[in-house]
């Protein structure tokens, strides 16, 4: 498989597709996203596990609401993952994401994850490229026990920006009061670090053994049409079927 150089991948949208037509597509492929869930959810034999990663103001927080938003709260939960705790740091670095995977019949979705570990503290050195090597090592192996032992579904999106377009939406979140909760001083320090980050992304989907997407996000209605495809043909190829009805009763 050839290797992804990000520098190569467009983050907007391709020529021939409208805004309007895509955002009528997507809206239609939400819901029908949101009648698989609970007809997962019914069946309990698939657990998803979706993987949002990017730089700060790459949109994960509006991506989760456009492809999610629709389905019932039943069955689908977010977690935000940041610095860990003090008890975290005690266990190795995989201990607080295992307990928060689906289980059957489940949708999770990871705001950031178990990525970060060879990501921010790959950046800032505080940990070494040998112990880098290890936890992508056993990232892997982890990621593997979830696909085969549960049954478990992963969709992993690099949400692809610009700097030119981070920079307008953290600058929204200075200037517009609405989103001034969005705002982190921090942002702007890890910021410096652009092609650090760049590097240390693309290294983690190169080598991880459960393929990337890597999803163009200047356009946010570009972005939105591309997950709910994948995650959309992704829920249909596994052909559930509503449980059959179970009673003793005679009708």
């Amino acid at each position: 498989m050839a290797k992804i150089d990000l520098d190569n991948i467009p983050t907007t949208a391709p020529e021939g597709l409208t805004k309007d037509d895509a955002r009528d597509i997507s809206r239609d492929r939400a819901k029908r996203i949101a009648e698989l869930q609970a007809k997962m959810l019914a069946e309990g034999k698939h657990s998803l596990l979706i993987v949002f990663q990017g730089t700060d103001g790459s949109g994960k927080d509006g991506a989760m609401r456009r492809v999610f938003g629709q389905c019932s709260p039943f069955g689908v939960h977010a977690v935000g993952w940041k610095k860990p705790t003090d008890k975290e740091f005690a266990h190795d670095f995989l201990w607080r994401i295992h307990k928060e995977v689906p289980a059957k019949g489940e949708i999770v979705i990871f705001n950031r994850s178990h990525y970060e570990d060879v990501l921010i503290q790959r950046v800032h050195g505080w940990i070494d490229e040998e112990k880098v090597n290890r936890r992508i090592e056993s990232i892997n192996a982890f990621e593997k026990l979830l696909m085969y032992d549960n049954n478990t579904t992963i969709l992993k999106f690099y949400l692809h920006i610009s700097r030119e377009q981070q920079e307008i939406e953290l600058m929204e979140r200075v200037n517009e009061p609405e989103k001034h909760h969005k705002h982190n001083d921090g942002d702007w320090v890890e910021r410096r670090h652009w092609d650090k980050y760049r590097a240390a992304y693309e290294d983690v989907i190169n080598r991880s053994e459960i393929p990337w997407h890597v999803v163009p996000v200047d356009q946010r209605w570009y972005r939105d049409y591309v997950m709910t495809e994948i995650v959309l043909n992704t829920m249909e190829s596994w052909n559930m079927e509503w449980p059959e009805l179970k009673t003793e009763r005679e009708w």
